[in-house]
């Protein structure tokens, strides 16, 4: 049966009987047969075809075993593991998801440490913002995720693992900076913000709420780069991770003005909950969080 999982495995995860034969190095009536055989132990349909449509639904029933199925096979890597007592020549393979300010302020110098550590686990890292993430981790496509502020859905265990403080960022030269400045001057101007479902703009339109502020017109980009440079060029100001706007400030880019402790969100990584989670993936929780235990409070 341990075959016939790591197939149904890969058509739930492509959509297609083709293209995981081809993942597997195996023949479309083989995967065929490795379905049909699963359906006749368990007595159940566990996926219905369009031939019209040349589409896969993966029913209920079909579901709940893709879900254990995943279990099974990360119980039976760590039990290898474990048996070979191999604990320094750790293999895997990781699909980690990550929403923007995480992906491009963080991940990338702890992802050259632990590759040079784990030099056999490889990693796949998907950037995207905080909803995508958690929609694709529900699917189970992802076996991490680390994400802008908290979760609503009850189906992820969640840990916070770093502070970040938000912060008012303007352009450098901004004739909003006085010493007697009050939320009152930020009425009426230009708002350059992040899409709806990112963690930053989330953040951002609680401000906006809680302040009463009305803008005068809003810029939507879809990176933090992107918003940087725009304030950066004078198209509006924003609320933005002090990770983000540090260093421009530095470089005399942007104008920054502290917010309350009020203003401040944490990041965390998820976990689909009742799933035992790979050796691999145990490891980098562990390093990643050792890495971001070193950060100062910014």
């Amino acid at each position: 049966m341990f075959e016939e999982l790591k197939t149904f495995i890969a058509v739930v995860e492509l959509k297609n009987f083709t293209k995981a034969g081809e993942s597997l190095n195996l023949s479309q009536p083989s995967v065929s047969t490795h379905i049909k055989n699963l359906e006749n132990i368990f007595g159940v349909r566990l996926i219905n075809r369009s031939i019209k449509q040349k589409s896969i639904i993966i029913t209920e029933s079909g579901f709940i075993l893709y879900k254990r199925a995943k279990e099974i096979l990360n119980l039976i890597d760590i039990t290898h593991m474990e048996v070979r007592n191999t604990s320094n020549s750790i293999k895997g393979h990781l699909k980690i998801g990550a929403s923007l300010t995480i992906g491009e302020y963080i991940l990338p110098k702890f992802l050259s440490i632990f590759s040079k550590k784990y030099p056999d686990i490889d990693i796949e890292i998907f950037i995207e913002n905080t909803s995508i993430i958690c929609n694709h981790l529900k699917e189970l496509t992802l076996d991490i995720g680390l994400i802008e502020g908290t979760s609503s859905s009850s189906a992820f265990t969640q840990e916070y693992f770093l502070e970040d403080k938000m912060v008012l960022a303007l352009p450098y030269n901004s004739e909003l900076i006085t010493e007697n400045f009050t939320l009152n001057k930020l009425q009426n101007q230009k708002w350059v913000v992040r899409e709806e479902g990112s963690g930053t703009r989330e953040f951002l339109n609680m401000f906006l709420g809680t302040n009463e502020i009305i803008p005068n017109g809003i810029i939507v980009l879809g990176s933090n780069y992107a918003v940087k440079e725009a304030v950066r060029n004078n198209l509006g100001i924003t609320i933005i991770s002090n990770l983000v706007a540090l260093p421009a400030f530095k470089n005399k880019e942007l104008s920054i003005i502290d917010l309350s402790n009020t203003y401040s969100r944490h990041f965390s990584y998820i976990l689909p909950k009742n799933i035992t989670i790979s050796k691999a993936s145990q490891i980098f929780l562990d390093e990643f969080k050792i890495y971001t235990s070193t950060f100062s409070n910014f």
